[in-house]
């Protein structure tokens, strides 16, 4: 659902909620056709079950500590048209300590390969991570910054989903749940001029070496992958997706009765994995970029069912925000969250 747990099973990458991607949003900023607004959300506040026996196991909040002092999170924009980033946002963190984590952002221009520290030019430093409801806000070089938790915009019922496609009785699962997001606003002059595609990625280095842990910009693109084809995408680039057109063609076939060639045909369009996004047009999805308030799932269903169900009956959430960072506030405050779980192996530092 979205990107939301892209792990194994509807777990998480690595074992680790942090690292999990969960939706991208770009759209102009609301008064200034100067600005776009890119939303990166990771981290779900919750795990996720779609068992609907009274065996369930119930689900159980994720750890506390927004971001992985040990990993990047990179906003990719692709100015040309190659599926190569030609500017990246990136994002790191200091390690969680005494209630208290901050961000640095860097700007890298350029194709590029490999991690390093201190890459790019630094834009801002020292962001505060928001642990509660009010934002904190940071600002340098023409961008604003929010990182920290939010109110997940996301809707959609995944139990309905995994139990044949039947919404006649959806609840919006995520109508409660909260996200880690990261925020900018940023000159459109960086973007270059016409459209854009746009990815996120996660990249990890709690092995010793740095490991792209997930990646993604459209909806529930991990539903189309078994467990070794989905560990072969994740740590791959979306100038590589065609060579996954095949894999995907197959679960079309399996989950809307496709033909062969239809459903090749369709798994082309759903690939590569980016976001499309024209910062002088009006964003709505999937024709150009995505708002807070698009339904990103009712087509994506038509999509994978051969258009026999076309939409989840859900609606938007109402908790958005007139003004940056657009994301309404968190549900459950920062004192009610576990310090850490099973989904996420680092203990807060005191």
């Amino acid at each position: 659902m979205s990107h939301h747990y892209s792990g194994p099973q509807l777990g998480f990458p690595n074992g680790d909620a942090r690292l999990d991607f969960c939706d991208l949003y770009a759209f102009p900023k609301p008064g200034d056709p100067s600005k776009s607004i890119l939303v990166m959300n990771v981290h779900p506040s919750s795990s996720v079950t779609v068992d609907r026996s009274p065996d369930a196991a119930p689900t159980e909040l994720t750890t506390s500590v927004p971001f992985a002092s040990d990993a990047i999170y990179e906003l990719k924009i692709d100015t040309n048209g190659d599926s190569v980033a030609d500017v990246t946002y990136r994002v790191v963190f200091s390690p969680f300590t005494s209630e208290r984590q901050t961000a640095t952002l860097r700007l890298i221009k350029g194709p590029h390969s490999k991690i390093a520290d201190g890459d790019g030019e630094v834009v801002i430093e020292g962001a505060v991570v928001s642990l509660d409801s009010e934002p904190s806000v940071a600002e340098g070089a023409g961008h604003r910054l929010f990182v920290g938790w939010r109110s997940d915009p996301f809707f959609f019922d995944p139990t309905s989903a995994f139990n044949g496609f039947d919404f006649s009785a959806s609840k919006d699962f995520f109508a409660d749940k909260d996200v880690c997001s990261i925020v900018l606003e940023v000159p459109n002059s960086v973007l270059g001029t016409g459209k854009v595609a746009l990815w996120a990625r996660t990249v990890s280095n709690a092995s010793g070496s740095w490991v792209q842990a997930d990646r993604g910009a459209l909806a529930a693109q991990s539903v189309f992958l078994t467990n070794d084809q989905r560990d072969a995408y994740m740590v791959t680039d979306p100038v590589d997706d065609t060579s996954f057109i095949p894999v995907f063609a197959h679960s079309l076939e399996h989950l809307g009765g496709y033909g062969h060639k239809e459903a090749e045909r369709v798994a082309a369009t759903l690939l590569p994995d980016v976001l499309r996004f024209d910062p002088t047009q009006a964003a709505s999805y999937p024709r150009n970029g995505r708002t807070l308030t698009d339904d990103i799932m009712s087509p994506f269903l038509a999509i994978i069912t051969n258009g026999k169900v076309t939409t989840h009956g859900l609606a938007r959430h109402e908790d958005l925000l007139a003004d940056f960072p657009y994301l309404g506030p968190p549900h459950t405050a920062f004192a009610a969250r576990p310090a850490s779980t099973s989904h996420q192996p680092q203990q807060r530092d005191e």
